[in-house]
Order: structure tokens, then sequence, then C-alpha cells
């Protein structure tokens, strides 16, 4: 559903509805939301010849990625942030595009963004009063909503590097396999949004102001920390994973061992009993005290290997 939002004699004023295309724009400053999913609005866009044709094909472009580009006096701006319906998103980071120019503001989205309603109270509440008002509002929301995210997945982290045990490993790993997907998911848009929020930040655009410049170098700062946060997730998950390996590789070895002690003791032992079973004559046999003599040497061989193996520390770890 299209949304005209506009500031006529000072005061903000919003229009909802295929009408909000076609009201006229000529006012202090007005924004114009489209539903890149409504057929009405994207036919509409499409009939826009006052908009470059590179410009129309972003706007409705099914796959982006954040970016900034300036197109004669306008600025083409694609920003992602959290989706109001996570579980309807197939990204997830959601996108909304933004043909910005003076006085005038166009945004597209084909899901619902998070930041969309907050945006929208600020501009009813006579914050919002230029684009560049409008796109720092929204990168300022995009990057606090994130923040937390990110801020989760290094916790995430920290909780399995302090639960590195090998009774653990398969609970740990999938944990850090998940934390690691969602790290390279994020990471995947955040580090093309930091430059796209950086050039908005550094442009001599008029309609850009002093104040929205700090805005969005605040906003800069904070997608520049989460990237590097989520690049810190991304280098510690491959440590923990390559820990858990080794921890699995130890287990198995300590395991073979242990095969191999059993398997050493019972050699000599399996020796001795085939060699007195055979059906032969065979010192002892008729003696009474033979299974207890056979038995005590078998003891003693026992014992004496268990010694042996205590003393190489092969029973347990020095």
């Amino acid at each position: 559903m299209a949304r005209l939002l506009q500031i006529v004699n000072g005061k903000p004023v919003e229009t909802q509805g295929a009408k909000a295309r076609d009201l006229s724009t000529e006012d202090e400053f007005s924004w114009l939301h489209l539903d890149g999913r409504d057929e009405g609005d994207k036919a509409w866009l499409a009939r826009q010849s006052g908009l470059p044709e590179t410009v129309r094909g972003a706007l409705i472009a099914r796959e982006t990625r954040p970016r900034t580009e300036f197109v004669d006096e306008g600025a083409l701006v694609n920003l992602r942030g959290l989706g109001a319906t996570p579980d309807d998103d197939p990204d997830p980071l959601t996108s909304i595009r933004f043909w910005a120019a003076a006085g005038r503001i166009m945004s597209v989205s084909f899901r619902t963004s998070a930041s969309l309603e907050p945006v929208v109270e600020c501009f009813l509440a006579s914050e919002i009063t230029t684009p560049g008002d409008l796109l720092a509002e929204f990168a300022r929301d995009m990057s606090e909503r994130l923040d937390p995210k990110v801020g989760d997945l290094g916790d995430t982290i920290d909780f399995c590097e302090g639960r590195l045990d090998a009774k653990r490993a398969h609970a740990v790993r999938r944990r850090v396999a998940k934390a690691r997907s969602e790290a390279i998911a994020y990471r995947r848009f955040i580090v093309p949004q930091l430059h796209a929020v950086e050039a908005l930040a550094t442009t001599s655009a008029e309609w850009v102001e002093k104040d929205d410049r700090e805005h969005l170098r605040a906003a800069q700062d904070r997608f520049a920390r989460m990237a590097e946060e989520l690049e810190s997730v991304r280098e510690r998950s491959a440590l923990i994973s390559e820990e858990l390996t080794d921890l699995r590789a130890e287990q198995l070895d300590r395991r073979s061992l242990l095969l191999s002690i059993v398997a050493l003791i019972f050699l000599p032992l399996t020796f001795i009993t085939g060699l007195f079973g055979m059906n032969t004559r065979v010192p002892w046999e008729q003696d009474i005290q033979g299974f207890w003599i056979i038995l005590g040497v078998c003891a003693a061989i026992t014992l004496s290997l268990l010694g042996w193996f205590a003393r190489r520390h092969w029973l347990g770890e020095r």
C-alpha cells in the first residue's frame, strides 16, 4: 500500500492508498513509500518519466545490496535492517530502497522493515523535515536494532568458549555453527551498508545538513563496530570448531589406548591359558594346586603390566 507523508504549511500530513501516488508533491517536503509487491505501485513507478531509467530499475530490483550512488542531483540509497516479520523473510535483513533529492524522497520495499513505522512516527511528530533527516533516522534505527543482535552472537561465542569439553562437544558445536551462520549472513550486508552510510555522511549534497551528517557518522560507527564484532565471531567460531575437533580426536585416542592396554594385558594371559588348555599332558595336570598356580601367574603378569603402564603414564594424564 502506497503511503504519502508531506509537510504542508509546516504540518505533517499522511495519505494512504492508491490516491497517495497521484497527489501533488509540490510542498515543503514529501516522502512517498511504495510497496514493491503491489502491482499498481510498480506500474505507477514504471510510468514516472522524471526518474532516470537506472533509478527506476534499481528501486524495483528483487536482489540488492546496500549502497549509495549519486545520480544527477539526487542519490540512490539502499539500506537493510531487521524485518517486521522475520519468519516470512528469506534474508535476515530486509531491504528498503530510496531515491532522495532536494525536498522529496521516494522509497520502495518488498518486505516490511521493522524501522518503517518508527520513522513514520518521527515524521508525524515533525522530527523529520528533510531527506537527510529521513535517511539519517533510518540509518540510526536500523543500527540500533541490529546492535543487540550482533552482541548476542558475541555472547554466544563467549559462552561456548567457556564450555569446551568433550562431553559437551555436540551441543557446543551446534550452537557455534548456528552463531557462525548468522554472523556470516549479517556481515554480508552490514559491511557494504557501512560504506553506504559513510558515503551519505561525507556527501556535499545540500539536502544533507550538518546534524544529519553527525547522526549518519554515529550510525556509521555502530555499523563499523558490528562489522568488526561479526568478523571476530566468525574467526572465533572457526577456532572453537578446531578445538572441538582436537578434543574429539584426543577422546578417540584415549579410547584407542584403553583398548590397546586391554589387548596387551590379555595377550599373554590368552597364550598361557591356551597353552595349558591343550589336549596333551602338561605340567601340574594331576596337581590339585595347578589351577591356582596358573591363576597366580596370570595375576602376577596382569599386575606387572598394570604397574608398567602406570609408570609410563598410559593409564592417565600426567
